[in-house]
């Protein structure tokens, strides 16, 4: 089982200094961002989401934390409203590569569910990237249901 526990100053930088290349990387292999210019783009964004970092309003930074103590992963959190409701958004979940097949994702949502009612929220909303079979997978199966698909389909200019 996962427990939640409030990130640190600490883990925090170490968060921003990996999610910033990985979102990068995320955006480019989806086809929405350039490899020239992702980094700065995905620094930007997480800087208008978290203006005042882990202190950032209505915004909770989390730290996975296995069983026996030990940092696996984390998952951070938004209070916002979507039509006239307060919701959890997950902006982002990772466990590390060493941790990963072994659950850790599939509790931490359980821990969030939770959190979720005891914050006073009345359900939870993701992003997936559509290339993120292992995640689309995961999602499926904790009972999440697709509200909105964008598809794209490549067409060679030259081509025909």
């Amino acid at each position: 089982m996962v427990t939640l526990v409030p990130m640190t100053d600490t883990e925090y930088r170490a968060y921003v200094d990996e999610a910033i290349p990985a979102y990068a990387a995320d955006k480019v292999a989806s086809g929405q961002w350039l490899p020239s210019e992702a980094l700065e783009r995905s620094k930007r964004s997480l800087d208008e989401l978290l203006p005042r970092g882990r202190d950032t309003p209505d915004n909770l930074l989390f730290t996975l934390v296995d069983e026996g103590r030990a940092a696996v992963g984390m998952l951070w959190i938004a209070a916002l409203e979507r039509a006239g409701q307060r919701i959890a958004y997950v902006y982002d979940i990772s466990v590390r590569p060493e941790h990963r097949r072994k659950g850790h994702a599939a509790s931490a949502f359980a821990a969030l569910e939770g959190k979720v009612r005891e914050l006073g929220l009345s359900g939870i909303a993701l992003h997936v990237f559509g290339h993120n079979a292992g995640a689309v997978a995961l999602y499926t199966k904790l009972g999440y249901q697709a509200t909105n698909i964008n598809m794209f389909k490549a067409v060679d200019p030259q081509a025909g």
